[in-house]
């Protein structure tokens, strides 16, 4: 589905050259929920944004679908990104634009036609819980309806694969439930690939069932969360389960607390 080959990315800097991202390769399947996950500046965020190549690498290959995109004419590029949705950390609605308008958006500019860009909206809405939200204005929803807009936006062109650059972190940690749970029942349903950056295990033992530990731009690990025994080599991959599996303690003693 999407094969990442020694992907490299370097960013000029006032300090000099930043290599965002050295010699990355993945291999995502169709189907699966994969996690990026590591600390601010990992290059986590940069390697997701190469998949449908908002960043052009200087170096490797970035296949979906058989296709190596860093081949492809502006024109086949455009039309292969209608394929790949994505959604922001900070939701990047379109203020002055209703719910109804700003996942009708991406539709106009693919010149939908009309009747069916009303079908695709109302889909999308009632895909994320939102149809009696259609007229409202993003300035009158909370941050995970926001988010839930984002994602039926995203949604509208009938993607295969969405990507999601921190979808939780700007919201609170009750809605962070419902966001990963929309993002489930959409792979669930509609059996749409999704690849999901985060800094949060939690976040990833919730959704995912693959991972990628990134460090200082390098892919470190990969585990398939679905196997028994994940013993992390790397001393990032074995902080990030022993801190989840501290906090999620922590939380139980909480709870024991609050009940004693």
């Amino acid at each position: 589905m999407i094969t990442l080959q020694n992907i490299s990315k370097t960013y000029a800097t006032e300090g000099g050259p930043l290599h965002a991202v050295s010699s990355a390769s993945l291999q995502v399947e169709q189907g699966d929920i994969y996690g990026l996950i590591g600390f601010s500046g990992a290059g986590k965020s940069t390697l997701l944004r190469t998949i449908n190549l908002l960043e052009r690498p200087e170096e490797g290959a970035v296949v979906v679908d058989g296709e190596d995109l860093t081949k492809l004419s502006i024109r086949e590029l455009r039309r292969k990104r209608l394929s790949i949705g994505m959604i922001f950390q900070h939701f990047n609605l379109l203020n002055n634009l209703s719910v109804y308008d700003n996942v009708s958006f991406p539709l106009e500019i693919a010149k939908v036609p009309k009747a069916e860009r009303r079908s695709r909206i109302e889909t999308c809405l009632e895909t994320v819980g939102l149809s009696d939200k259609a007229k409202a204005f993003p300035a009158k929803l909370s941050g995970g309806q926001k988010q839930r807009v984002a994602i039926a936006r995203a949604l509208a062109n009938e993607p295969k694969i969405l990507l999601c650059d921190e979808p939780t972190s700007s919201v609170d940690p009750q809605t962070t439930g419902s966001i990963l749970a929309a993002l489930r029942d959409i792979n669930r349903k509609l059996g749409i690939t999704i690849v999901i950056v985060t800094h949060e295990m939690n976040v990833i033992k919730a959704i995912c069932n693959k991972v990628a530990v990134m460090e200082h731009g390098k892919i470190v690990e990969k585990f398939d969360l679905r196997e028994k025994n994940i013993v992390p080599q790397s001393n990032i991959a074995q902080y990030l389960f022993k801190n989840e599996i501290s906090l999620e303690g922590e939380r139980e003693r909480e709870k024991e607390a609050q009940y004693a």
